[in-house]
């Protein structure tokens, strides 16, 4: 639909930016923090562009003062970040470990100092290896505790000082690329294993916003989705078809869950009868029910686009494209059910990644057609190269149209009557993009490092650093 006039953005907006540790922190073996599963896995020949890894990152552990105080000076109003789980329990449960605790604490104390929002995130991948290697971490339903008794500690540790939480990070992103496409730890290509790993993660979701209703009854708390509408390659029905399964086996099958507490029927049976259903127990369904949240976490970057796929349709592993040379675009899907086709109405990212402002309006209004929950966004941005010039700027005018664009669609969903609480960019600084080193910059602040040489880690504002502040100044009105 079309507006003649816009709703302006809610005075209360959250303006804000994102990170995650493991992609910022460094400091991955001080103040007695324990090894991660992406500690080990950076560290298997061929898994990373280069070898990159997050030993050092770009040491916001120990730079998180300057890092806030540009946060200050740029007027955010929120900053998600996460938690690294094994710097509270280096072995996954048992003791706390105070020190790593304390940095966090003082990340947020620092935070609210300059009146920026602090949204916590309580996992964003980095498992504590000790779990892995004691019981196949979220493939068994051990994890379901250990994983509340962790959220209960930051809960109650932190409660007086921090409103808004997510509690897993892109869990369709993670268990996808770890146990379907052996791309992340652990490094699996087994459906049935996904599934039943999927379902074990939905089971500590949901048990650790039960255990928050109780600790912070006041705050806001809900999981951070990977989310791609899905549309149809043409108007033939069998692509519309495919456009629906593509959103149910890819989006409904994870946001119905959080939402309503079950599955979409459609998938479940399909699954059933190619015998990858997640097993089900006795108290399960009570458990998935009273998980539902405050919130609908949004990361988004791309639509997808879907044809029909015949039953004997065989995909082959194409290479991923992780070191920016544009025209690796990947066909896949699944046999009979869809498969993924290059929409040539949008224009690409160097790493391939289709570029639909119009796509976040449209995946906004579903959320809010389907669930009825206001919604967060918790990532968007572009990744790209950027060039540090001789007078210290980076003059990335396609990063400010990009994020544009997008805030243009955000504010048209308001209008539609979507209820958006705020828009966290990806990311503040410049950081290491897990799979793709340092090259693939998403920040509106430079970081003078690449993947071999850390040099001084130099902070430098790039020209989306002064643009983005007088979005937030104005409350969106200047872009």
């Amino acid at each position: 639909m079309y507006h003649a006039k816009l709703d302006r953005f809610p005075n209360d907006f959250l303006w804000g930016s994102a990170s995650a540790a493991y992609q910022v922190e460094g400091a991955w073996n001080e103040d007695g923090k324990g090894t991660s599963v992406w500690d080990n896995f950076v560290r298997i020949p061929g898994k990373t562009f280069k070898g990159t890894n997050g030993n050092v990152a770009v040491d916001h552990y120990h730079r998180y003062q300057e890092d806030v105080a540009l946060m200050a000076e740029m007027g955010l109003k929120a900053y998600r970040f996460s938690v690294s789980w094994s710097r509270i329990f280096p072995a996954g449960k048992g003791e706390i470990n105070e020190a790593g605790i304390q940095f966090y604490e003082n990340l947020i104390d620092e935070l609210l100092q300059h009146q920026i929002e602090p949204i916590v995130t309580l996992y964003h991948w980095d498992l504590p290896q000790a779990l892995q290697d004691a019981y196949g971490g979220w493939e068994s339903r051990e994890i379901i505790q250990d994983f509340n008794d962790y959220c209960v500690a930051l809960f109650k540790r932190l409660k007086d000082k921090v409103n808004y939480w997510v509690t897993l990070n892109e869990q369709n992103v993670f268990i996808s690329h770890g146990y379907e496409q052996a791309s992340h730890p652990p490094g699996v290509r087994d459906r049935k294993r996904m599934y039943e790993a999927n379902h074990i993660a939905n089971l500590a979701n949901a048990k650790a916003i039960q255990s928050f209703r109780q600790i912070i009854p006041n705050g806001k708390i809900g999981p951070s989705f990977a989310y791609g509408p899905a549309y149809a390659y043409s108007s033939n029905p069998e692509d519309v078809l495919a456009a629906q399964n593509a959103e149910e086996f890819n989006s409904h099958w994870w946001m119905d869950v959080y939402s309503w507490g079950v599955y979409p029927k459609s998938v479940l049976k399909y699954l059933e009868k190619y015998d990858m259903a997640p097993t089900m127990e006795a108290g399960d369904e009570a458990l998935l029910k009273a998980g539902k949240p405050d919130f609908m976490g949004v990361n988004y970057y791309q639509t997808a686009t879907f044809t029909a796929s015949p039953l004997d349709e065989e995909f082959v592993n194409a290479k991923e494209n992780h070191d920016g040379k544009k025209g690796n675009f990947v066909e896949n899907g699944n046999a009979g059910l869809f498969k993924r086709k290059r929409n040539e109405a949008l224009e690409t990212t160097n790493w391939d990644w289709e570029i639909d402002p119009t796509g976040l309006r449209i995946g906004l209004r579903r959320i809010t057609s389907r669930y009825g929950l206001p919604v967060l966004v918790t990532e968007n941005g572009l990744g790209e190269f950027d060039k540090l010039e001789d007078n210290s700027t980076v003059n990335d005018d396609y990063r400010i149209d990009y994020i544009r664009k997008h805030i243009e669609q955000l504010q048209a969903a308001i209008t539609d009557g979507v209820d958006l609480l705020g828009y966290c960019t990806w990311s503040f600084t410049d950081l290491l993009s897990w799979l793709n080193g340092y090259q693939k910059r998403y920040g509106f602040v430079y970081v003078d490092r690449d993947e071999l040489n850390e040099k001084e880690l130099r902070r430098v504002r790039k020209k989306s650093f002064y643009w983005y502040r007088d979005v937030i100044e104005s409350n969106g009105e200047m872009l």
